[in-house]
């Protein structure tokens, strides 16, 4: 199974067909040569080995990320 936690792209690399993405904290560089949407600064976006596979909707994305928040505070509460 593949969990895929929306990312805000955060950087731009044309010249390299990459983003910089940052996902619950934690930024990292990642390929966008299999999407044909152009991409952003403040686009949300799921991530599959590495590479940008579809821009998803904002709103979308922020109520994501609060449920892993909130799913990662129950877990490590429980421990």
């Amino acid at each position: 199974m593949c969990l895929s936690i929306p990312s805000e792209v955060v950087e731009l690399h044309e010249d390299e067909q990459s983003v910089t993405v940052e996902t619950l904290g934690v930024r990292r560089k990642v390929s966008a040569h299999l999407i044909q949407d152009p991409l952003e600064i403040g686009d949300y976006v799921l991530i599959h080995i590495g590479f940008v596979m579809s821009k998803i909707d904002k709103s979308d994305a922020l109520e994501s990320i609060s449920l892993y928040r909130e799913i990662a505070e129950k877990l490590t509460a429980s421990e």
